[in-house]
């Protein structure tokens, strides 16, 4: 790999636009110390609540946390929650909302987990899953199409969470405008649309995505991992695929060149998985865009997601200490 201050060097400054499903994650803390006389349920003493991003926008922080300049663009809804997730964007310091388009009749996601001590007890979902409407794909179209001539992008992220903003149409207008321009497309993909992502340059399931995809069990070992994948791009006609495996790391496999391996994890003391998948797709968008061999790409992004799961709740990566454990690692 590059010297690191020429890989870091490398991502300041990428443009890397973010669309998808953006949500709120809220946190509701407190104290346990009976049971309700009413149901045998926990009574939770309410001692904070605190709200984040989340879904693409939690990736968006990862891309902004690492150096570049991300876009965010989703769909939300008319109401008071869309308010507060703009509200939020501006705290974080990300670009303007401009590409946050309000669809009247939906409502903006909002996930509240209600924790006690370090336990996580209850989450509770306020969603809308339907695809966003033909109006609203149509305007973002417009409007992403003029952003780029203006000002270029080096990498698309699509994050898909399966709320709606990524329907069929979405997904084939972006990777077309992407074509047309050259971008590379990255995809962190949900079940509904998982074959619809046709042309993307690098495809990033899970494990359980991958087999529920393929309609198959596939185990975390190197041959069934391979004829998977190998399968995927007959379908997809993609480049790269990176397969997530939970404790066992990451699965990489570059379709171009044939070949490709599992890089096991780093041992953590894993405390949350919430939000690793954000952080993996962040970094290894970033890291491709930047010219990183895959190989390297998928140690990297494996090291990140890592870290994150080393932090309670949906957060982004901490920049300096992955860029730390690169070099301590000597990747």
């Amino acid at each position: 790999m590059k010297q690191l201050d020429s890989w870091l060097t490398s991502l300041r400054g990428l443009r890397v636009l973010v669309l998808g499903d953006v949500m709120i994650d809220r946190y509701v803390r407190g104290h346990v110390q009976r049971i309700s006389p009413e149901a045998p349920v926990p009574v939770v003493e309410l001692r904070s609540s605190a709200s984040r991003l989340g879904g693409a926008a939690n990736v968006a922080l990862n891309v902004k946390e690492l150096g570049a300049d991300p876009v965010l663009v989703a769909v939300v809804g008319q109401d008071q929650e869309a308010a507060e997730l703009e509200r939020l964007v501006d705290e974080a310091g990300l670009s303007d909302h401009s590409f946050l388009i309000r669809e009247p009749g939906r409502k903006t996601t909002i996930k509240t987990r209600i924790i006690a001590g370090n336990q996580h007890l209850l989450r509770v979902d306020s969603e809308d899953t339907h695809p966003v409407s033909p109006e609203s794909v149509a305007s973002l179209m417009v409007r992403l199409e003029e952003e780029i001539r203006q000002t270029p992008v080096d990498v698309i992220i699509l994050q898909d969470y399966d709320k709606g903003v990524l329907s069929p149409a979405m997904i084939r207008s972006v990777i077309g405008l992407a074509g047309r321009y050259q971008i590379p497309v990255t995809v962190d993909p949900k079940f509904r649309h998982f074959l619809q992502y046709a042309g993307c340059t690098l495809f990033k399931p899970n494990l359980k995505e991958l087999s529920e995809g393929l309609a198959r069990v596939i185990h975390p070992v190197e041959e069934e991992l391979q004829q998977a994948v190998r399968e995927l791009h007959s379908l997809m006609a993609h480049q790269y695929t990176l397969v997530t495996l939970s404790e066992k790391g990451i699965y990489w496999y570059d379709h171009g060149r044939d070949q490709g391996g599992i890089i096991p994890p780093e041992a953590r003391d894993i405390i949350d998985v919430c939000g690793a998948g954000d952080t993996v797709i962040a970094v290894a968008s970033m890291t491709l865009a930047g010219g990183m061999a895959l190989h390297d790409l998928a140690a990297v992004a494996n090291l990140a997601g890592g870290l994150v799961c080393e932090r309670v709740g949906v957060v982004p990566i901490d920049a300096t200490a992955l860029f730390h454990e690169v070099e301590r690692l000597s990747i």
